[in-house]
């Protein structure tokens, strides 16, 4: 079976485990420092701070910016829920709104559509490795004084305009699950340029703690252990060999794909799209469903995952009988709930070779 996902780890980071696990300091301490320290520099910050989940760093974050009760922050409907329910947790609403035809991402016009007296900020998803339209969102924040906050579990190393991501919003927020780009085992990092968010989420992740055994507000156990770490820094050593190779199966299927009613993905020219997910939608006119697809190519030793099937409005916690607050975009959101009904992401991680993209290829345009 050729898989979905898989994380690409090697000897070197099982002995840099080994390591720490013989130095007996296994939780947060200098390892994670160094991979803080590495991961701002890779994307061009000033500072970086190690948490436990991509979800912990958009929760750390909001609360470091003060996002809470009565405030709103605008959110794409088509993404992982995560994106949501970080601003639930600060007891914030979430107002869910469409996204783009062509990248997936946050649609420019439907931010500005839905932004109120209560709006505090806008999170922006590089949503499958691809950068969101950072200058048009930018604009609006900076106009109506938002904090812009950059959800990048999906794009360690994406670069937008010459610049990766994580540089441009307020905070950046990455995810190290397994089956990202780049893995820590679990793990996520929020990059700033702020030194007082900086501190701030450092005293959040750590029982409030300003000082030892000195709480100065309510805290959390949200740290990022040296064991995560030290395989994060060997990963962020590999990631843009890991990126190239993703990128290079993209091309095989930008390349070969040629089957009525599959439309491959649109990239942005401005943008290097570092491919988390490679995402075809399945059309009406292919002969087969896009559920039907899924089950032939699995027949065919071909693994697939549809990202995302309910879009973040549609979800039972924000439905009209859920009890958790949100507001859904008066426009709704159409496109992202034709996109849950028609995308399908098929292997295109490092440990897919150019050979087996080939052959994937072949499979779909056989369908014809």
């Amino acid at each position: 079976m050729i898989n979905i996902a898989q994380p690409a780890v090697g000897e070197e980071e099982i002995e840099a485990v080994a390591e720490v696990m013989r130095s007996g300091m296994l939780a947060q301490g200098s390892v994670t420092t160094e991979f803080e320290n590495n991961f701002a520099e890779y994307c061009g910050v000033s500072h970086a701070v190690g948490v436990n989940s991509g979800t912990a760093a958009l929760h750390m974050g909001l609360l470091a910016l003060g996002i809470g009760a009565g405030d709103e922050v605008i959110v794409p409907s088509f993404t992982f829920i995560a994106t949501a329910t970080a601003v639930s947790m600060c007891g914030a609403t979430p107002v869910i709104v469409d996204v783009t035809e062509d990248t997936y991402t946050i649609n420019p016009e439907e931010i500005t559509a839905n932004i109120t007296d209560r709006t505090k900020a806008v999170i922006g998803v590089h949503l499958f490795g691809q950068p969101f339209d950072v200058d048009s969102v930018l604009k609006i924040c900076d106009e109506h004084n938002l904090y812009l906050i950059e959800d990048a579990a999906q794009a360690h190393g994406a670069v937008y305009k010459g610049k990766r991501a994580g540089g441009f919003g307020k905070i950046g927020c990455f995810s190290f699950y397994p089956t990202k780009n780049m893995t820590t085992g679990e793990g996520g990092i929020v990059t700033t340029n702020d030194q007082d968010i900086d501190q701030k989420i450092r005293r959040l992740i750590n029982h409030g703690q300003s000082e030892k055994y000195l709480h100065t507000e309510l805290g959390y156990n949200m740290r990022l252990s040296n064991i995560s770490a030290a395989i994060g820094n060997v990963q962020l050593r590999k990631i843009d060999g890991m990126n190239r190779k993703r990128a290079a199966n993209a091309e095989v299927y930008n390349k070969n794909i040629s089957a009525e009613g599959i439309k491959t993905p649109f990239c942005m020219s401005d943008s290097e799209h570092v491919w988390h997910q490679y995402v075809i939608e399945v059309k009406d006119n292919f002969p087969m469903s896009r559920d039907e697809f899924m089950v032939y190519l699995r027949e065919k030793g071909i693994g697939s995952a549809v990202h995302y099937p309910i879009p973040v409005h549609m979800q039972p916690m924000y439905s009209d009988s859920g009890s958790i607050n949100r507001k859904i975009s008066e426009s709704g959101c159409p496109v992202s709930e034709r996109l849950a009904s028609e995308v399908l992401s098929l292997p295109v991680h490092p440990g897919v070779s150019p050979e087996e993209c080939e052959y994937i290829c072949d499979i779909i345009n056989e369908v014809n």
